[in-house]
C-alpha cells in the first residue's frame, strides 16, 4: 500500500488516528470541565497510571486540548529524574504559566486573569528563576512574591482561580512523569490541590506516571489519595486492540480482518505503542489491500526489530555492565514484578552492594519499585528484549 498514506506513526505522546477504549476517562475529565462550568465545587484532580507505552501521555494530551476549548489555563510540563533541586521543573511551571495565560487572550477569561491574575504570574515566574518572558505583564507587590513556594502557589492559585471562575472555566496543572517532580514541588503542589478542594477553588492537578505513583505521593501528603481520582491505563481490551488496527486501514480501503489481524494483536499484546508500530509495518508489508497472514507475520518481525533498535535499545544503552547484568537476573520473571531477594540469590551479592544499582537503575527511569520489596520494568516487553540479547 501506498508508504505516504500510511495511518500509523508511533510516538511518544502522538495521538493515534482512531483513539479507542479510553472514552471513560475523557468521559470523566469531560464531566470535570462542565462542573467547571456550572462552578460546582468540590472535585477532584485525576491521575494517570500505568506502565510507558500504554496511551498516558496522548490521554493527557486529549484533557487539555477538551479544557483549553472550553476556555481554562492550561499549564503543561513533563518532570525529568534528576532535577537538581528541581530548578528544571519549576522553570517550566513558570514558563508555561506565562505562556498559557498568553494563549487566554482572545477568550472571555482574559480580561478577568488581566485584573487579578497576571500579577502573580509575574512574580512566582520571577521567583521561580524564569527570565525574558515578563516584559508585558504588570506585577502586583504583596502576592506570590514572598519566595516561599508553599505560600507563593497557594497565592498564585487562588488569584487565577478567581478570574476563572468569573469566567465559568478552570485552571489545570497537567503534568506528566508527575513521579519524577522533587520532594517541595510536589509536596507544594499537592498542598495547594487540597486547599482548592476545601475552598472550592476550580484547581485540578491532572497527572501521570508510573503505576509506584499513587505510594509517592502518600509518602508525600497522607491526604494525597483523597485530592485525585485514579485511572489506571493498562492494555486494550481484544475489541478495543482490533479498532485500533482496523479503523484506520478501514477508512483507506484496506482490509485486515481474521488470522492476518490476531497475529498483530497477539504480538503487540493491547499496549497501544505496539500497536502502532505494528500497524505501520503491516502498512508497509502489505503488497495489496487485503493484508495478508504472511504480510502480518514479516510486520511483526521487522516491528519487533525496530522496536528492538529504538524503543528498548534506547534504554539499553543507558545502562553499565554491572546494571545489565541486574536487569538480566529481573527477565527471568519475564515482565516482573520481581522479588529483590530473589536478585540477591541469582546474582550472588548481599542487598547493600544492589542497593545502588537499583536506585540509579529507577533514576534512568528503566524500574521502579512496585511495592516495598520488588522491581519491575517501566516499560512493557523490556524481559523479552534483553532474553534476545547477546551477554554484552
Amino acid at each position: 500500500m501506498d508508504p505516504a498514506l500510511n495511518p500509523f506513526a508511533p510516538g511518544s505522546g502522538v495521538r493515534p488516528p482512531a483513539l479507542v477504549g479510553r472514552q471513560v476517562e475523557i468521559d470523566a475529565f469531560e464531566l470535570l470541565v462542565a462542573r467547571a462550568k456550572a462552578n460546582t465545587a468540590g472535585d477532584r484532580g485525576m491521575l494517570l497510571t500505568g506502565l510507558r507505552g500504554v496511551g498516558k501521555t496522548v490521554l493527557l494530551n486529549v484533557f487539555s486540548d477538551i479544557a483549553r476549548h472550553n476556555g481554562w489555563l492550561v499549564v503543561q510540563f513533563e518532570a525529568q529524574p534528576g532535577d537538581k533541586a528541581g530548578g528544571a521543573a519549576r522553570r517550566k511551571l513558570a514558563r508555561e504559566l506565562q505562556l498559557g495565560a498568553r494563549r487566554l487572550r482572545p477568550t472571555p477569561a482574559w480580561s478577568h486573569l488581566r485584573e487579578q491574575g497576571l500579577g502573580s504570574i509575574s512574580n512566582i515566574s520571577v521567583s521561580l528563576g524564569l527570565q525574558g518572558l515578563t516584559a508585558d505583564l504588570k506585577f502586583a507587590a504583596g502576592r506570590a512574591d514572598s519566595h516561599d513556594l508553599d505560600i507563593d502557589l497557594e497565592e498564585l492559585v487562588e488569584d487565577i482561580c478567581l478570574s476563572m471562575s468569573k469566567a465559568r472555566a478552570g485552571f489545570a496543572l497537567v503534568i506528566d512523569e508527575m513521579q519524577d517532580l522533587d520532594e517541595d514541588l510536589l509536596g507544594a503542589l499537592l498542598a495547594v490541590q487540597h486547599t482548592a478542594g476545601q475552598r472550592g477553588w476550580p484547581f485540578f492537578i491532572i497527572g501521570a506516571g508510573l503505576p509506584s505513583l499513587p505510594g509517592r505521593l502518600s509518602e508525600s501528603r497522607s491526604y494525597a489519595e483523597r485530592l485525585f481520582q485514579y485511572r489506571q491505563i493498562g492494555r486494550l481490551d481484544h475489541s478495543a486492540a482490533s479498532e485500533a488496527l482496523t479503523v484506520p486501514i478501514d477508512r483507506l480501503g484496506g482490509i485486515l480482518r481474521g488470522d492476518a489481524l490476531e497475529t498483530l494483536l497477539e504480538a503487540a499484546g493491547g499496549y497501544a505503542y505496539f500497536l502502532q508500530a505494528y500497524g505501520r509495518t503491516v502498512w508497509e508489508t502489505a503488497s495489496d489491500r487485503e493484508i495478508t497472514v504472511g504480510d502480518a507475520l514479516l510486520a511483526v518481525e521487522l516491528g519487533t526489530a525496530d522496536l528492538d533498535q529504538g524503543f528498548f535499545v534506547a534504554r539499553w544503552q543507558r545502562t553499565t555492565r554491572s546494571e545489565r547484568g541486574y536487569l538480566r537476573a529481573m527477565s527471568q520473571d519475564g515482565e516482573g514484578p520481581t522479588a529483590t531477594a530473589d536478585l540477591i540469590d541469582r546474582l550472588q551479592k548481599d542487598h547493600s552492594s544492589l542497593t545502588s544499582q537499583r536506585a540509579r537503575l529507577i533514576d534512568k527511569g528503566i524500574i521502579f519499585a512496585p511495592e516495598h520489596g520488588h522491581v519491575q520494568f517501566t516499560v512493557p516487553g523490556m524481559g523479552s528484549f534483553i532474553a534476545r540479547q547477546s551477554n554484552d
